[in-house]
Parts: structure tokens; sequence; C-alpha cells
């Protein structure tokens, strides 16, 4: 198991950083399902789930409208059966899901 405090936690600082970011690949001028953003991040502020765990942070909403869409704070847990899944969706389409 690994460590849960970090440097930046160790002193007292919450830890926050963004990993990724990106827009989906379906068509922009599609008016039925708009362009949607997603990101990843970390942090352990969650008070919810407990100040000092450290969380993945998965935010998706459509483009444009920062603030709006939905953010998951996943345990490494949760965090791993979702990379599952969409190593489990690639295959499933046939493409290599990669290291």
């Amino acid at each position: 198991m690994r460590a849960r405090n970090t440097a930046a936690t160790r002193e007292g600082t919450p830890v926050r950083r963004s990993i990724d970011d990106a827009l989906d690949d379906h068509p922009a001028d599609d008016d039925e399902r708009p362009p949607v953003s997603w990101a990843v991040a970390l942090s352990d502020d969650c008070d919810a789930c407990g100040m000092g765990e450290p969380r993945v942070v998965l935010t998706v909403e459509e483009a444009g409208r920062a603030g709006l869409g939905l953010v998951a704070h996943l345990s490494p847990a949760t965090a791993r059966r979702l990379r599952t899944a969409l190593r489990d969706a690639l295959r499933e389409i046939g493409e290599e899901p990669g290291p």
C-alpha cells in the first residue's frame, strides 16, 4: 500500500494537481450531443471524503460550460475500477489498451 502523506500534505498544504484534460471526439456540429470536456486531477481536500485522503478527481461537463458539470472524487480502488472498464471497452472495439 502506498503512503498517504505526500510531501505537500506533510507540510500542511492541500494537494491539488491537474493531470490531463481534453474534449471528447464527438463532432462539434451535432446539436443533439454537444462536445464534452473531461479533466482528471488529484486532490486530498474533499471534506466529505475525509481530509487528507487522496482522490482522483474526474470532471465531465459540456464544453464551454465550466462549473456546470459533474465532479467525481474517486478513491484509488474506484479509479482502478474505472481504468479496468476503459481497458475492457477498448478491447471490445478491437483496440489495444496500451500500457
